[in-house]
């Protein structure tokens, strides 16, 4: 049993393997026409035909995807791990809408087909560039949780500099600081949408000095991840030369 373990793991987990190379690749591919189906689904006046090929192409993905949550638990060193962690959570959304659909004839289940867009989330699994990218978030983890704070400091410094500067010219717009904060959301991320504006000397002096500390809030998350990539490379590539000595 253990042995079988082993086996499936290695084609489950590994793509090093030309049977996990080959089971990678199918699933890639399951996975796309999947989203493609889900997409046409949507398109209105569909004829019988089409709908007959879509249900199909959704029991099979839905029938695959379940074998391979099962084959996942079977093989999981810690089962309530998997189960609960990313991966486990997004395989299981992904089937979930459909055997919920069959089990109980509720309205206010289908709002449970909206789980069927996480199928393309279950494509990072397979994609050693987007693993990469997974590997990069937690290196730099607590460095963005930093940074997150840092800015929810400066949207809530714009958005208190704004009122008091604007409040008297526009109170209809700037009312409260919680009305202002839309603005110094926008202006901070430099988009700037043009819809709520300052219209006093002050107001427009203290928009200038938010703009220019927007440009460090949009460019400081780039030089972030771009280090982090790079440290992710390194690391999958010790480990590659690892494996292949």
């Amino acid at each position: 049993m253990s042995t079988l373990k082993n086996k499936i793991r290695k084609v489950l987990e590994e793509n090093t393997s030309k049977k996990g190379r080959i089971f990678d690749y199918s699933i890639q591919v399951l996975i796309f026409i999947s989203i493609v189906a889900f997409s046409v689904e949507t398109l209105p006046n569909n004829s019988f035909f089409v709908k007959r090929i879509l249900k199909i192409i959704e029991m099979i993905c839905v029938f695959v995807f379940s074998i391979e949550y099962l084959l996942r638990v079977f093989v999981a060193k810690k089962t309530y791990k998997y189960i609960f962690s990313f991966y486990g959570v997004i395989d299981l959304l992904s089937i979930l809408p459909f055997y919920l659909r069959w089990a109980v004839d509720l309205r206010a289940l289908r709002i449970f087909r909206v789980f069927r867009i996480f199928r393309a989330l279950k494509i990072v699994r397979y994609n050693k560039a987007l693993n990469r990218i997974a590997l990069a978030a937690k290196i730099v983890k607590e460095e963005v949780v930093l940074f997150l704070l840092v800015t929810f400091i400066l949207v809530f410094l714009s958005a208190s500099g704004i009122y008091f500067f604007e409040y008297e010219a526009q109170p209809e717009i700037f009312s409260s600081i919680f009305h202002s904060l839309w603005w110094a959301i926008v202006t901070l991320t430099t988009v700037g949408y043009g819809d709520v504006y300052p219209v006093t000397m002050g107001g427009k002096i203290f928009t200038f000095f938010v703009l220019m500390i927007g440009i460090g809030v949009v460019t400081v998350p780039a030089g972030l991840v771009a280090t982090a990539l790079s440290k992710a490379r390194e690391i999958q590539d010790e480990k590659k030369n690892t494996n292949e000595v």
